[in-house]
């Protein structure tokens, strides 16, 4: 089955009640039982409501996934997989991480005995010989936030296997659209769902999915006992975005595509950031492992100070936080996603000065391209 009839199939699931086309709102914290020693499915919505149940259902469908969890946002989802592990435990890490994984990793996790080694995963070499002994898992992003650092996949689960560690990919750039890396051998996938998943920039979601029924009640477990769960609502929102799932990420890599081909020609940009140029370090083992580049790129017009003008300047992109909405939004990562890390840790992982990250929406591209034109035009 195709991705965009798997898509409309996974969210369209008749309510066996009532017969009705979307999933019911299950507007309920407790559930009655009808039995004193045996109780149904559903006792508490914390440990499990059905119309959550109907979203990670349709995640792990997408993902090609048996077992999907929500959480109420994409930091809770990867915070509550990573803490599946235990004190003592070692982690590999991609240097080229979110901030927000940064801070739980250095913040967090530290203070609790979990130790990681940050690494470059571009760089087999590099990644192996940071194994030790307590090491349990390799971490990875790809394409990497912000920079868009592509890692060879089925590579990096190769030498985890060797090793008996698990293997967990941030999939969020890219959605199962486009990138399914339980295909390619991943234990565990995250998603901030707040992201592509939902597409609209109305609700704050996170996901897991494993095949693994191991890791699956290890997940479990943690999602009921931190209790971070998606709300029936929010669940309802995230699902509804999911239907156009497939349409909204061909037609933003396709422009993203465009812009980025436009982006590498301009005197005032110094670096453009894309795996679907042909020009971009990771593009032969993107074309391998995904369907695209994508729907978000990043490119350096040189200084800060740059930056500040042309994100001033342009009238069509949001200048916010977060990304993969139907509109497009230009970040700064320095200030923005990153500013957990220090400017030499933000350097140390290609986030210069001048970076601008721009997740290409619905818009024309060649609107966004005109709009692009007399902002870089300002620029010095």
């Amino acid at each position: 089955m195709h991705d965009n009839t798997k898509i409309i199939k996974a969210t369209t699931v008749k309510d066996p009640l009532t017969g009705a086309v979307n999933t019911p709102i299950a507007l309920s914290s407790t559930f009655y039982q009808n039995d004193f020693d045996h109780f149904g499915e559903f006792d508490y919505s914390r440990s499990g409501n059905p119309t959550r149940k109907a979203g990670e259902q349709a995640v792990a469908a997408l993902e090609g996934g048996e077992f999907g969890y929500l959480y109420s946002t994409g930091m809770a989802a990867i915070s509550s997989v990573l803490s599946i592990f235990s004190q003592g435990d070692h982690l590999l890490v991609t240097k080229f991480v979110y901030g927000g994984t940064f801070r739980i990793l250095d913040d967090v996790l530290s203070r609790f005995g979990i130790s990681h080694t940050f690494v470059d995963p571009t760089n087999l070499d590099e990644v192996k010989a940071a194994i030790q002994p307590n090491t349990k898992a390799i971490y990875i992003e790809s394409p990497s936030n912000p920079v868009l650092k592509v890692t060879d996949i089925p590579a990096i689960v190769k030498i985890a296997k060797a090793h008996d560690l698990i293997t967990i990919a941030d999939n969020t750039f890219m959605s199962p659209v486009l990138q399914k890396p339980l295909s390619l051998g991943v234990d565990i996938v995250v998603h901030s769902a707040t992201k592509f998943l939902s597409g609209h920039s109305d609700i704050l979601a996170g996901a897991a999915v494993t095949n693994d029924p191991g890791l699956a009640s290890r997940i479990y477990f943690i999602q009921n006992a931190f209790g971070a769960t998606l709300g029936v609502t929010d669940t309802f929102l995230l699902v509804r975005g999911i239907k156009t799932l497939g349409v909204r990420m061909a037609q933003s890599s396709k422009s993203a595509q465009q812009i980025a081909e436009w982006l590498e020609a301009q005197p005032q940009v110094t670096r453009v950031c894309y795996p679907g140029l042909k020009s971009d370090p990771g593009y032969a083992i993107q074309q391998k492992q995904a369907t695209n580049g994508g729907a978000v790129l990043s490119f350096d017009v040189g200084s800060a100070e740059n930056a500040k003008i042309l994100a001033e300047s342009l009238t069509i992109p949001e200048f916010s936080v977060s990304l993969g909405g139907v509109e497009t939004i230009l970040s700064y990562p320095p200030k923005m996603s990153h500013a957990e890390m220090s400017p030499e840790e933000q350097l140390a992982c290609g986030i210069t000065p001048g970076l601008l990250r721009f997740s290409v929406g619905l818009e024309d591209p060649e609107d966004l391209i005109a709009d692009l034109a007399q902002g870089l035009a300002k620029c010095n």
